[in-house]
């Protein structure tokens, strides 16, 4: 019987995060997504605003419509062909909490000399809003409180 340490085994599937990353962990489907958050539907839109191939902006659209984080819908403008437009669904809506803290986290540990060069804020008060971890009672919670547990956590066996 060996005494050797386990060597260290990356996350499985049951690991959420690993999941997701498996979506949206690529750099350009993260800015699809930052454009489609931003109201973006039609293929040269994001091709225009982004300076994407097309045979990568194809793929990556292939691959999140398929996961289900967006939604093909025909439009025709009169007298062209017929084209696809790109809507987020409920599940890439949703990603707008992950877009927000990746901002968050990009304004503070990365700040452009200027700074913030966007602002998130609440549509009803105009006042900024952030994303934190709070408790069952909505109150913030520091991450250095918040603990991780269950099967996908990391180092877990």
């Amino acid at each position: 019987m060996s005494t050797a340490p386990t060597a260290y085994q990356p996350p499985t599937a049951q690991c959420a995060i690993e999941r997701t990353l498996a979506v949206v962990g690529e750099r350009w489907s993260l800015l699809i997504l930052r454009e489609a958050h931003g109201g973006v539907t039609r293929f040269a839109d994001f091709q225009a605003n982004l300076g994407i191939a097309t045979n990568v902006l194809m793929t990556r659209l292939g691959k999140l419509v398929a996961a289900g984080v967006f939604e093909k819908r025909e439009y025709q403008i009169p007298g062209e062909r017929a084209r696809l437009e790109y809507h987020l669904t409920q599940t890439g809506r949703d990603l707008s909490i992950v877009l927000g803290a990746l901002q968050q986290w990009g304004d503070t540990h990365l700040p452009l000399p200027r700074g913030p060069v966007t602002q998130r804020s609440d549509r009803a008060t105009g006042k900024p809003v952030s994303v934190s971890f709070v408790d069952e009672h909505g109150s913030p919670i520091d991450t250095s409180q918040v603990k991780l547990d269950g099967p996908g956590a990391a180092g877990s066996k």
